[in-house]
């Protein structure tokens, strides 16, 4: 292993026109919308994401949560335990918008926000507003639920953004705070807590700030919750019990489902996606992480075996992850049914921080075509187009009438709510979208590498020599690259550009002339010698038809589309009813689409067939098999993340291709 030097996250600006729609969605619809939504103002809807009449509707109550812990309002508390990530999330979205253009008023907000954080804070540091609130006899005694180390995780995450945008410290301090709650309670001395939370989120937040601050103490906090996973499988179960030994008044005790939180075993152990999904990559992303920095060999071999599991066996070819909505997780090889399927954004969201955290340490481009698959399918599919509706399970073939009458299908929204009881998802987008630069570069003490093709700029260092790295994109039937590099010294720069995979005819121009590159674990290097390079590279844009592996059974026979990094689906608006009837059999071409709705796309029209159903089927269930009756059809595709937007109808992301029409 490379001995690692510390990374941070690069400093980008995009230019690209789908991203900066998303960027200004974020700034003038998410957060202000958000934000109302948290102070229980406005006129939404709060639905629950799948049939349970426990999911808390009524309001999201988090900042009024904050206030009563704080003492300047009387009241319980209302909603998940976890739910003071809600707001944390939302504080790091606005941070990371601020870090790309400046806005008083929204930096008053954020302000006026950490001022609360400051009076909800216990003196020891502690702050979870469920437990103070109503349960502080149980505070770090019920870890299986609580949430309340990954809640620290995500206000550690917060304060890191919010530093880096303005510089101010205020929000590392109250972070701080609560880490120190943590290091006294936590540990393997008399008297501590030898155990870890449920939910896995603050090990790799102690990896970011680490990054940041170069303190080795995070480091060795996320090393330690990762090496206490999993020791003692019924650590769980055993606090539950030493709570009735103890007279404290705790609720239920429910067994403990220890794959689900990965506990049943050591984590260096494990080596296959199990459970949660969402807690599964961000504990695996702490594992690549963690072990980059401590040089674990083992704990990141660990990392990507579970890596490898998820993207060779376990995922969806929109990126999507978990295929039970019962315990949002993960079940076997191969299982991916397209209409039972979790996919939750969140966990979407974890994938791609995962293979990001992965490529630090690898230079691999399997990691870099996972991020852009998430990113341009399962994540942005989230969100509508108007950024205040959202989904929190992203599927991949929606009946609206299954949708609403089967009971295992209540998860499977054919349209995005408003906002969910349960509200993990939407500010996570908020957060993400901001920072897709961070995805497009990586930075490393020998190379540079260009991960995505999206119009950014990187402006870096070397050995204290600053660099810049333009690219820019035309795609239209053709695709074209631009790479400029200007450095202020000689001294050698090697960069290394992904050619992804789903480009033909690839050529490569530096300086005017063609050259034949290099090539090494997917990327493309060319070594930048002089003060400025000018690269070129040309390329055809294919249109793939995806086959699934044989043994994935709901896609036998069908394929998926994709053209550049875009996943399509069919829609009934465009195709009618019964989705299911059509299969593809001909040729498919792009097409160039203005939409008022989906905006500026590229659509797909391809020959097929639909399977006629005859009269004598009225009053038929079955029959003797015959040859059915087709006739042609025109179909179009639109990309997979535009779905949900013009409609209420069918979607469907693989669609039949017979043996005969291959």
């Amino acid at each position: 292993m490379i001995k690692p030097s510390l990374q941070q996250n690069p400093k980008v600006t995009v230019s690209d026109s789908f991203w900066l729609k998303y960027r200004q969605l974020v700034k003038e619809e998410m957060i202000p919308f958000q934000w109302n939504v948290l102070n229980d103002r406005g006129n939404i809807t709060i639905e629950s994401e799948r049939d349970d009449a426990t999911i808390p509707t009524e309001k999201s109550h988090v900042i009024e949560n904050f206030k009563i812990a704080a003492g300047l309002k009387a009241g319980h508390h209302y909603g998940w335990l976890f739910q003071d990530s809600d707001l944390y999330k939302w504080i790091e979205a606005a941070a990371n918008t601020l870090a790309l253009e400046t806005d008083e008023a929204l930096v008053a907000q954020v302000e006026e926000t950490i001022d609360l954080l400051e009076a909800a804070q216990a003196d020891d540091g502690y702050l979870s507003t469920y437990y103070q609130i109503d349960a502080l006899q149980l505070k770090f005694r019920r870890l299986f639920e609580s949430h309340e180390l990954y809640c620290i995780g995500h206000l550690i995450e917060a304060a890191i953004a919010y530093k880096e945008a303005t510089g101010s410290e205020r929000l590392l301090q109250i972070a701080d705070k609560a880490i120190a709650c943590v290091e006294a309670h936590f540990g393997k001395a008399e008297g501590k807590i030898d155990g870890s939370d449920g939910h896995q989120e603050l090990e790799l937040a102690l990896v970011r700030l680490y990054e940041l601050t170069g303190n080795r103490k995070y480091l060795d906090l996320s090393a330690y919750f990762l090496d206490v996973r999993g020791q003692k499988p019924d650590f769980f179960a055993d606090q539950l019990e030493e709570n009735d030994r103890l007279g404290l008044q705790q609720g239920s005790k429910p067994v403990i489902n220890t794959v689900y939180h990965q506990a049943d075993k050591p984590v260096i152990e494990q080596d296959t996606a199990r459970g949660h999904a969402v807690r599964l990559v961000y504990m695996a992303q702490a594992m690549a992480g963690t072990g980059h920095y401590q040089e674990n060999e083992k704990l990141v071999a660990a990392a990507k075996k579970i890596w490898e599991n998820i993207v060779q066996k376990r995922m969806y070819v929109t990126g999507g992850i978990g295929s039970t909505v019962r315990g949002e997780a993960f079940t076997y090889d191969y299982d991916l049914p397209n209409d039972l399927m979790y996919c939750e954004t969140c966990a979407a969201i974890g994938l791609l921080n995962f293979s990001n955290e992965l490529l630090k340490s690898e230079t691999d481009s399997r990691y870099a075509d996972i991020i852009e698959r998430t990113l341009y399918n399962g994540i942005i599919s989230g969100m509508a187009l108007d950024g205040k509706h959202f989904f929190y399970v992203n599927p991949l073939e929606v009946d609206p009438q299954a949708s609403a009458l089967n009971p295992d299908k209540s998860h499977v929204k054919a349209a995005r709510p408003s906002w969910f009881g349960c509200a993990c998802c939407p500010p996570n987008l908020a957060r993400t979208l901001p920072a897709v630069g961070r995805y497009a570069f990586t930075q490393k003490a020998d190379e540079v590498l260009l991960n995505l093709f999206i119009d950014c700029e990187l402006a870096a260092e070397k050995d204290g020599k600053a660099y810049m790295i333009r690219q820019s994109h035309t795609f239209s039937e053709q695709g074209r690259t631009l790479i400029t590099v200007e450095k202020t010294t000689s001294a050698v720069l090697r960069l290394g550009i992904r050619i992804p995979y789903w480009v033909e005819n690839p050529m490569l121009v530096v300086d005017g002339e063609e050259v034949v590159a290099e090539i090494s674990n997917g990327y493309t290097y060319v070594t930048v010698k002089s003060e400025s390079m000018a690269i070129e590279l040309s390329y055809t844009i294919a249109i793939n038809e995806l086959e699934a592996h044989p043994l994935v059974k709901a896609d036998k026979g069908k394929v998926s589309l994709q053209r550049g990094p875009f996943i399509y689906c069919m829609e009934e608006q465009d195709n009618g009813k019964q989705l299911h009837l059509l299969a593809l059999t001909g040729a498919i071409r792009p097409r160039f689409r203005s939409d008022k709705i989906l905006g500026d796309i590229v659509c797909l029209e391809a020959e097929g067939e639909l399977h006629v159903m005859e009269d004598d089927w009225q009053d038929t269930l079955y029959r003797v098999h015959k040859k059915p009756q087709t006739v042609p059809q025109k179909l179009t595709f639109i990309p997979y993340y535009s779905w949900g937007n013009r409609s209420l109808g069918e979607m469907q992301v693989w669609i039949d291709k017979e043996d005969a029409h291959v």
